[in-house]
């Protein structure tokens, strides 16, 4: 069985809202929320890295042109 806590809800401002006690707290500053039938799920937001990101994406299948771009040369003062 999951662990568990009885918590408070209380008002904040025109937002219910709940304290998360210290042994769920979740990383970063954002999470995401929505309702599984009668459950409210709260989950950390999951930063991809950009590596991660990077495998993720399909190949570009376009042509791209040869640039003739020299490397300049070094200025003698």
């Amino acid at each position: 069985m999951t662990e568990q806590r009885h918590v408070k809800l209380f008002r904040n401002g025109r937002n219910q809202a709940v304290r998360i006690p210290v042994e769920f707290e979740l990383p970063g500053d954002e999470a995401i929320m929505h309702r599984d039938g009668e459950r409210l799920v709260i989950e950390p937001v999951r930063r991809r890295e950009l590596l991660a990101l990077l495998k993720s994406m399909k190949p570009i299948d376009e042509h791209f042109p040869e640039v003739d771009d020299p490397v300049p040369r070094e200025r003698v003062l």
